[in-house]
């Protein structure tokens, strides 16, 4: 299991942050906990949407694939931080990683009565319409006069309060694995996927070894596939093969087939793979789609694959920031389907759509603004929304 912490502050030093690397160390034999700032998330601005930003959407990529989060939040008079805040208003505006997402809440504090009006008020936040968490109810962890809680090596001293968060922390495993059970359990069923490819289907070639650089050549010869100047009918035209391929190479994007065995049969081969949004090489063509990605990668093909197979949904879309702020690129996953409607494998399609969005706003003289999102918890209204935690006024 993958949880991700979430250091509720921005502060250089932070007992909070001592406190989820304590849990990080002490209990990874039970879970992997992931450590994550927020130092670098921009404060909340609705009028300069920053959604899109590395910073806040290397956040949501984190949360999106964890199974759960815990939260470590300071106290500051009597509530959570302000930079706490301003990140929960970005996972609740134009993006929604939060929601149905199990998560824990911890915290540490200078008194007494550790933070606990700050978790009671990010309890509050966390259940707010636009976030939508499933937080574990009860077993708080409050962390008073943490100034005294820890020795020089960063470990909590006093062994009750060790066996007590060891207790909640287990609590939060069983509420994780509970909730993604149901999850699971509304989710149409698939068998696991054979990402190499072992079987076969209608259209597989057979008696050529799918892993050759040269699987296109080989498969060619042995089916007697045409090319050139030969007609082809298609369900509404009639192409040669040599205009099917230069119209698929003036698609302004990139184009990849993988068919429902999982071996990957087609790209519309323009640029050379370090030109690419996706690198792709002409010897992999014909490959199992295991041999397509590195192994870290296989876990997230595999949940792909099933969301586009089971029906669950048609397209799977991510945002890549990382290619740069000059440009607005998308991965889509689409299903491909055959006449009677059974999964025929998948429609890779990258495109970098802002040189679009460019001319479409430089021909209508209209600029990008955020629009009114009725489930968020930041209104971007002039005045409060009646379902939004947070006021443009005041």
């Amino acid at each position: 299991m993958k949880l991700v912490g979430i250091v509720g502050s921005n502060a250089e030093v932070s007992y909070n942050r001592m406190l989820l690397n304590y849990m990080s160390k002490e209990f990874k034999s039970l879970v992997e906990i992931e450590v994550l700032e927020i130092a670098d998330i921009p404060l909340f601005n609705q009028s300069k949407d920053e959604t899109m930003s590395a910073p806040i959407q290397k956040l949501n990529q984190k949360i999106l694939a964890a199974d759960g989060v815990i939260i470590a939040t300071p106290e500051h008079n009597r509530t959570i931080p302000a930079a706490l805040k301003s990140v929960l208003e970005w996972l609740s505006f134009n993006i929604h990683p939060l929601e149905d997402k199990p998560v824990m809440i911890v915290g540490a504090s200078y008194y007494d009565q550790g933070s606990s009006r700050a978790q009671l008020d990010l309890r509050q936040i966390l259940d707010a319409p636009g976030v939508n968490a499933m937080v574990l109810p009860g077993n708080e962890f409050l962390l008073g006069k943490v100034k005294e809680a820890f020795d020089d090596k960063g470990n909590l001293k006093d062994n009750q309060t060790k066996k007590f968060l060891a207790s909640t922390l287990i609590k939060f495993i069983q509420f994780v694995t509970l909730v993604n059970k149901l999850d699971e359990a509304d989710k149409p069923k698939a068998e696991p996927e054979d990402l190499h490819a072992t079987g076969k289907i209608a259209t597989t070639i057979e008696d050529v070894d799918m892993s050759a650089g040269d699987w296109v050549e080989q498969a060619a010869e042995k089916v007697g596939a045409v090319e050139g100047d030969t007609y082809v009918k298609l369900n509404r035209g009639i192409l040669t093969v040599d205009q099917i391929n230069y119209f698929l190479s003036s698609m302004p994007m990139e184009l990849t087939y993988a068919d429902s065995n999982n071996q990957f049969l087609y790209y519309n081969h323009v640029s050379e793979a370090d030109e690419m949004f996706a690198s792709r090489t002409p010897d992999q063509v014909g490959n199992p789609l295991a041999n397509c990605h590195p192994e870290a990668a296989l876990k997230g093909v595999e949940w792909v694959i099933q969301e586009l197979r089971t029906g669950a949904t048609d397209c799977v879309r991510v945002n890549v920031p990382t290619h740069g702020p000059d440009k607005f690129v998308v991965h889509n996953y689409q299903a491909i389907h055959d006449n009677d409607g059974n999964y025929a494998g998948i429609n890779e399609y990258i495109l970098d759509f802002k040189p679009i969005v460019d001319w479409y706003l430089k021909q209508t003289g209209q600029t990008l603004v955020g629009d009114v999102n009725a489930v968020s918890s930041a209104s971007k209204k002039d005045e409060a929304d009646a379902v939004s935690s947070a006021s443009v006024k005041g």
